[in-house]
């Protein structure tokens, strides 16, 4: 096929009309949230989404330090100075 040659296919339709939609794209709530109710102090998107990580390893640390270390309380027991045995309370004295 030469270069001078035109294509043998013609298409008989309309031209293409891109779809009305803007492609550019939406700003999250959650960033337009925290960028309107942080009073000024967070004045664009990047700023926001910083804000939003910052939220994020906050609550996962809190998380995970009360799933695995918030109970580190010692039990109080009440040891019997004469038999060295833990006194249950309830337990009548000299009985199994």
């Amino acid at each position: 096929m030469s270069q001078n040659n035109k294509p043998s296919v013609v298409f008989e339709s309309e031209e293409f009309q891109p779809s009305r939609r803007t492609f550019q794209t939406k700003t999250p709530k959650m960033v337009r949230w925290v960028i309107n109710h942080s009073g000024g102090r967070v004045k664009d998107e990047k700023q926001a989404n910083c804000v939003l990580l910052g939220v994020v390893v906050v609550v996962v640390a809190t998380s995970l330090f009360l799933v695995c270390g918030g109970n580190t309380r010692q039990i109080e027991r009440n040891i019997n100075p004469e038999t060295g045995k833990e006194i249950i309370p309830g337990q009548v004295p000299g009985e199994i």
